[in-house]
């Protein structure tokens, strides 16, 4: 089976631990062939190069949506009538919050694109803006766009031209995305593109998987201090393309239910979705998991990004709370990667909340919370970090899927956790929930493990049990085996009535222009013979 396999921003160029699914998935199927469709964000990324793939990978393509893409292609006066139809379509959509208009629209454009080649020049044109500006004006348009002056339009425009790009790539041509068996995007957003394009070209079955949902990582990652118009506009294009991608979609595969409600709330079919959660290679925290007296019971373990939305303030405002009550605990924090200027604030706190303590007056102070990194030589490893301690702590304001909590709990380890994101269903019970941004809550529950050891094992027991049953790679990587092979047996709604899967052999495809499907124009007689 051919799997075309899209992504943004990461793998094969990135092999971070949000993105080390994919690896894993590609790895834990070769019975298939995979292609790549990597859209990049950086020069760095590219520069670096992939990461090494094994021999069934037999294609990567990459397409940068961080470089200017004018190729200086310059349409007709009939080409430029065909873009402003189908813009002004794909513009009044997204600012009179109509789907149909929207996917008309987008359509269009990609017949255009597939056509003509790029649309740099025109969506960057007077034209493009002075369309979005009447969109923006008309009546039905939203209160906040109708707000939008030149340099909202503008900045809207400059955006729009970046996330389009996807339209004009040469990757649908035979034998490219065109004929897939399965397209595979690995996020919503920029990266479904090229596969609602194969779907609505091709009819090749599009699934979409979304471990953290992309229309609301959009919404938290807008500047606070961007204009208000402009970020309107493009949380309205966003939205619109969000809701084609779940509509259109035929498997749509999230990673935990708090993802599944977005999508639904969005306009997905409930009977097209799957939840399949993210998989974690058990084996490299088994050492840990089995060994119930591994760790120091007087201490608490954090392990993550140090950053805003881990809310580590709060974490070490918390940590007085509990130094009060139990003098002798100590707080670990090993870090997977740093936000430069919050770790500064974190280790100021820290000064000041905990002066270094010393045993007596010629022995060197030192301060009950560390700051460490893993990979240095007191934990190589990830395992090594979780088994510093008994009790982990996640203290995030804004989470998806809890990775390190997965890995936690295959670590055995009791957890104390805030409610967000998906953390209550990951942990099931097997672990201490309390609300966000309380310190004084998240106090209390550390010490109640803290004072209760033989509870804190019993509970780490349950989720070490719960974590192998549900979020190894070997559940992962066979729920999507079987979702490509549903897919397949199905076909998309595009497949020729009566067709059947494997028909046509390989050798037998004849590269053909992309917007047109294989099936509309039966060969002849001559031309089936050659």
């Amino acid at each position: 089976m051919r799997i075309g396999l899209l992504t943004e921003g990461g793998y094969p160029y990135v092999a971070g631990e949000a993105r080390l699914w994919c690896e894993r998935l590609v790895r834990g199927l070769p019975q298939h062939r995979f292609e790549l469709y990597a859209l990049s964000r950086s020069a760095e990324q590219e520069e670096r190069g992939h990461v090494p793939l094994p021999e069934h990978v037999t294609r990567v393509s990459t397409a940068p949506l961080w470089a200017p893409a004018d190729d200086g292609r310059t349409h007709s006066r009939r080409e430029r009538r065909r873009f402003t139809a189908a813009f002004e379509e794909l513009v009044s959509g997204v600012c009179a919050t109509d789907p149909e208009r929207f996917a008309a629209g987008l359509y269009g454009l990609a017949q255009l694109a597939g056509e003509q080649g790029g649309m740099y020049a025109a969506l960057r044109s007077e034209t493009a803006v002075r369309v979005v500006e009447s969109a923006c004006r008309a009546p039905g348009a939203g209160r906040a766009v109708q707000a939008a002056r030149v340099p909202d339009l503008l900045e809207f425009v400059d955006e729009l031209e970046r996330v389009l790009r996807p339209l004009s790539l040469d990757w649908y041509e035979e034998p490219g995305l065109g004929a897939a068996d399965v397209c595979h995007a690995t996020a919503g957003g920029v990266a479904a593109l090229p596969g609602l394009l194969a779907k609505r070209f091709f009819g090749v079955p599009l699934l979409v998987t979304e471990y953290g949902v992309q229309l609301r990582a959009h919404y938290l990652g807008q500047a606070p201090d961007a204009r208000p118009a402009a970020r309107a506009l493009l949380a309205a294009f966003h939205s619109r393309l969000a809701g084609e991608i779940y509509a259109r979609a035929d498997l749509l595969t999230p990673g935990n239910a708090h993802a599944r409600r977005w999508q639904e709330r969005c306009g997905a079919s409930r009977d097209r979705l799957r939840t399949v959660y993210p998989g974690m290679e058990a084996d490299r925290f088994a050492a840990v998991g089995e060994d119930p007296e591994c760790g120091d019971p007087d201490t608490l373990v954090w392990v993550g990004r140090i950053e805003p939305a881990k809310d580590l303030i709060a974490l070490l405002h918390a940590f007085a709370e509990i130094r009060r009550a139990a003098p002798h605990t100590r707080l670990r924090i090993f870090a997977t990667a740093v936000a430069p200027g919050y770790l500064s604030d974190c280790r100021s706190l820290a000064a000041q909340l905990f002066p270094d303590e010393a045993a007596d007056a010629r022995t060197v102070g030192e301060s009950p919370v560390s700051f460490e990194e893993i990979g240095g030589p007191e934990a190589p490893t990830s395992a090594e970090a979780y088994g510093a301690g008994r009790i982990v702590v996640l203290s995030s304001v804004i989470e998806g899927f809890p990775i390190t909590l997965a890995e936690a709990m295959l670590c055995g380890r009791g957890t104390v956790s805030t409610d967000v994101g998906a953390v209550c269903e990951v942990i099931g019970g097997t672990g201490l929930v309390v609300p966000p941004r309380n310190p004084r809550a998240l106090a209390d529950a550390c010490l109640a493990l803290l004072r209760e050891p033989e509870r804190a094992q019993r509970l780490g027991a349950a989720a070490r049990a719960r974590a192998l049953e549900l979020f190894t790679v070997e559940q992962n990587v066979a729920a999507f085996r079987d979702s490509y092979l549903r897919l397949l047996a199905r076909g998309a709604g595009g497949r020729p009535e009566g067709e059947v899967p494997f028909a046509r052999p390989a050798e037998a495809v004849v590269p053909g222009h992309w917007t047109t499907p294989t099936w509309v124009a039966p060969a002849s007689g001559s031309e089936a013979a050659v």
